[in-house]
């Protein structure tokens, strides 16, 4: 760990531990006579089970409890299913890692030998991939080697398109800032291109997403194979129809990982030019993994109950697999087993504070429930500006107040999202790989996590939008833009939308200047890609029923 970092187990358990009293505290009937809390501050040290709770009087809060109406939410999807659920025996288990452990060995030798080949283009494929199969994480050292090696080539591709775009996705990926001048060989007289081959195309859609500010070439470069791309769905064969369809709803860039993974093994084992090794390798793999995030959500479920055994708030989404799913999005390597765990519980704990604010506390419950969570921190802690977040947002919803601008609106709306909060702990979970510096920059909220959060924020409102504004919410940032510019709902998500992209190229260029660890950057960027996929079509949080086919890919079916 570097010095001057406090350690990841210190910082979650002192959260938990502060979050965990307050939520068994705050059942629905006890968070109506916080007034009468006894001001007496937790001595340091002590937990929720070696603390009395304040005896209190909710005689003059009865009935305001009886005509509370909470807004509803849909069920659990899960319920106790993990409790039981093992995707296989020991021995099968064990069988599957000795399996791997030989695949595995097999792939790294092949790898060795692409090094030494003049083959780039074979190369590159190779690298993406690894990537998509999700078995790269286990040769880190071997594709940077790679990489460097495509960057040092710049004029050996000749008029290969797919391979040019390709590898200008690949390096810009992993922060080799290639210039797009690359593509421009291949345009006319018109800037446009003149290939009409399919996986030519798909290659040159992904590519410009990993495009910065003031490379309009690239924007055009979107727009004009999205146009070729739609127009030939209907033309294309099945397979390929529906990789061009998946591809137009979120390039690859953008995926969250393991669902690209669960999703690309199908595709690569019908390919006839797939490697046998690595095939048999990714899907060892993915079983392996998938059994240990199965016993992570087994240990969740067990704690979880245990506390819902003692406070059940009827008001909050309960979603303890939903929110393991958007952990496991940032850190999915085995290593961050207990990592996944903690972070779990703590973005579920403020899941739980958001909808305690959001969706049931009063202004006046709110200022005392906030004051309380201050009186009774023994650490102060990121939950306490997260809660103070939570509290202006029933300010407004209360006042219905309405920010100037959209600007105005995410000053708040960004730091309640929470994303810079858990970046943070994501970086301390790394371990060495984090420095003090690193957690400063995180903390002073750079463009880069600004992106982040972003992406996360108004995704959020677009899908959520009419749905919440049926009930008592504060206003969102749809309905911020549409005032502001005096224009239409459509309209305001088309402008919405500008600014997401915007976001994203912030996130691409502190990724191509290398400042700090790419490790780091990409867990961030993970955390943007999850978002994105959970606000892609609509709220699949607080929906989770349209999670149900996605989550039971990667934690209940074997590959």
């Amino acid at each position: 760990m570097a010095e001057g970092i406090i350690p990841f187990q210190s910082i979650v358990a002192q959260e938990v531990e502060l979050v965990t009293y307050f939520i068994l505290i705050s059942h629905t009937r006890l968070l109506l006579a916080y007034a009468s809390l006894d001001p007496t501050p937790l001595a340091p040290g002590a937990t929720s089970s070696s603390t009395t709770t304040p005896v209190l009087n909710l005689s003059s809060h009865e009935v305001i409890a009886g005509l509370r109406k909470p807004r509803p939410y849909t069920p659990i999807a899960w319920g106790d299913f993990f409790l039981n659920h093992n995707p296989c025996t020991q021995s099968q288990y064990l069988a599957m890692k000795d399996m791997a452990s030989i695949k595995n060995e097999r792939v790294r030798k092949f790898i060795l030998d692409a090094g030494c080949s003049s083959d780039l283009a074979m190369k590159i494929d190779l690298v993406d991939t690894l990537e998509r199969t999700g078995v790269a994480y286990h040769y880190g050292q071997e594709i940077e080697e790679l990489l460097h090696g495509m960057h040092s080539e710049e004029n050996v591709f000749g008029d290969n398109l797919c391979v040019t775009a390709m590898r200008f996705y690949l390096l810009r990926k992993h922060g080799y800032n290639i210039s797009p001048d690359v593509f421009l060989k291949f345009k006319d007289d018109q800037g446009n291109f003149a290939s009409n081959d399919v996986n030519s195309l798909l290659a040159l859609y992904n590519a410009p997403y990993l495009r910065i500010h003031g490379e309009e070439m690239l924007d055009d470069d979107v727009t004009f194979t999205k146009t070729q791309l739609q127009s030939m769905v209907e033309h294309l064969e099945p397979r390929l129809a529906e990789e061009v369809l998946c591809t137009l709803e979120t390039p690859h860039f953008r995926r969250v990982e393991r669902v690209e993974t669960r999703r690309y093994i199908a595709v690569y084992e019908k390919k006839a030019t797939r490697d046998e090794d690595i095939l048999e390798f990714a899907k060892f793999d993915f079983n392996i993994l998938q059994t240990l995030y199965c016993e992570e959500l087994k240990a969740l479920t067990i704690w979880w109950k245990d506390l819902k055994s003692q406070a059940n708030p009827q008001f909050a989404r309960d979603r303890i697999v939903e929110v393991h799913f958007w952990i496991l999005g940032v850190l999915y390597e085995p290593q961050y087993s207990y990592p996944r765990i903690m972070l779990t519980k703590l973005v579920l704990f403020m899941s739980l504070l958001d909808d305690l604010y959001d969706n049931y506390s009063t202004t006046e419950e709110s200022n005392i429930f906030t004051a309380a969570m201050q009186r009774y921190s023994t650490c102060g802690g990121m939950m306490i500006d997260v809660v103070k977040c939570y509290h202006a947002e029933v300010n407004w919803r209360d006042e219905h107040f309405v920010p100037t601008t959209v600007e105005e609106h995410l000053q708040l709306s960004m730091a309640s999202s929470a994303c810079m909060h858990i970046i943070s702990l994501v970086f301390i979970s790394l371990g060495d790989v984090t420095t003090k510096d690193n957690l400063e920059w995180a903390f002073s909220y750079p463009k880069f996590i600004r992106g982040v959060c972003i992406v996360g924020r108004i995704g959020n409102d677009m899908v959520s939008h009419e749905r919440e504004q049926g009930s008592n919410h504060m206003v969102s940032t749809v309905q911020t833009c549409t005032i502001e510019h005096g224009i239409t709902v459509v309209e305001a998500n088309e402008k919405l939308k500008v600014i997401i992209e915007e976001a994203w190229m912030d996130i691409v260029h502190e990724r191509l200047l290398k400042k700090h660890s790419m490790v780091l950057l990409e867990k961030a960027t993970n955390l943007a890609r999850t978002m994105d996929f959970m606000y892609k079509r609509e709220d699949e949080y607080t929906l989770s029923f349209s999670l149900k086919k996605t989550l039971t890919s990667l934690y209940v079916n074997f590959i």
